[in-house]
């Protein structure tokens, strides 16, 4: 225990603490539950709503769960969805797979995706830059999906594409008509992945990708723009991952140029 007479902290953060190494040393781990609030509070011989602050510290930091009725558990580390540049590699076509499905057979769960919405419209300046298309005009396609692995939600995906290639192919569909997913339709139709610029950041994430994800406390979300560059160098594709960070890892393995 690390209160001191000398430790002018709040007595919440002191427990917290103590709390937080107990759980770095291995005295609780991955899903262990913790002792009850009025055991801790026994223990620390502090009032209970000062407790209630110290496991909402942890919560907070994404290394404790709340159950209703059950009481506070450590948080188990999660098997991670990878995401990287070998994902879409011609090499694992012999699998059949498309890469979010390859990515959650490597780990045993079963992938799929649930569409939000398919619209036509007007890209902002950026975006329009990053296309290459007019940003006065409906000139890309946005696809909106939440994938998951077995019954998880660990991306929210929005892909815009150029019109001039959407339009008349599968990519306006709701189910893909390809088994490689939106990548075999390109293909298909010219355009074959030669380069790929990933832009990475993390955040914590906002109340609508909360619910889509269904993200406990604490968890931050890892967002990934990714852009598409076929055989020509010119870009066909945007992709904005948002990926839940205790579900979700990246993986590159690229040549220094």
């Amino acid at each position: 225990m690390t209160n001191t007479d000398a430790d002018t902290r709040p007595r919440s953060q002191q427990i917290a603490d103590d709390l937080r190494n107990a759980i770095r040393d291995g005295t609780y781990e991955p899903g262990a539950q913790l002792p009850s609030q009025r055991a801790l509070a026994k223990h620390y011989a502090a009032a209970r709503n000062t407790v209630d602050e110290a496991l909402s510290i942890l919560s907070r930091e994404g290394l404790i769960t709340s159950q209703q009725g059950r009481g506070a558990f450590v948080r188990k580390k999660q098997t991670l969805i990878r995401l990287g540049s070998d994902r879409y590699s011609h090499k694992h076509r012999d699998t059949g797979l498309s890469p979010f499905l390859l990515e959650c057979a490597r780990q045993g769960k079963r992938g799929r995706f649930e569409v939000l919405g398919i619209k036509q419209m007007k890209p902002d300046r950026e975006l329009a830059q990053r296309l290459n298309v007019s940003a006065t005009t409906k000139s890309v396609l946005r696809r909106e999906n939440v994938f998951y692995a077995d019954d998880d939600p660990v991306y929210r995906v929005t892909t815009w594409i150029p019109w001039e290639i959407a339009r008349g192919t599968g990519l306006v569909e709701a189910e893909v008509p390809h088994q490689y997913g939106i990548h075999g339709v390109f293909e298909e139709n010219g355009h074959v992945m030669a380069r790929i610029n990933d832009e990475i950041s993390a955040r914590m994430p906002t109340p609508e990708e909360v619910g889509h994800l269904e993200l406990p406390e604490g968890v931050p979300v890892i967002e990934v723009l990714h852009t598409s560059l076929d055989q020509n160098g010119d870009p066909y594709e945007v992709t904005l991952f948002v990926m839940r960070a205790d579900m979700n890892g990246l993986s590159y393995n690229v040549p220094v140029e």
